[in-house]
């Protein structure tokens, strides 16, 4: 089954809250909304380990990182995959 959740956060926390959701696992896909509009989707690989999801996911980091301090606040969607 597939869930979709939303997160408002501040620039400044962004990068935080997206590494956070990356470690919790369990997600198939990062959507990036910014006043209403995708900025950034970032499908994820299911079972893929959470090595290789950092080492992958370290320039959409940076990138996003970036772009959290041009903003003051962004949403981030998030769909996960419930067993």
């Amino acid at each position: 089954m597939v869930t979709n959740e939303r997160f408002t956060v501040s620039g400044d926390k962004l990068v935080e809250k997206i590494k956070q959701l990356l470690h919790e696992g369990s997600i198939r896909r990062v959507r990036l909304l910014h006043e209403g509009r995708t900025v950034i989707e970032i499908p994820l690989t299911i079972g893929a380990p959470a090595a290789a999801i950092g080492i992958m996911a370290a320039p959409v980091l940076a990138a996003l990182g970036a772009f959290a301090a041009l903003v003051t606040e962004c949403t981030i969607e998030v769909e996960k995959i419930e067993e």
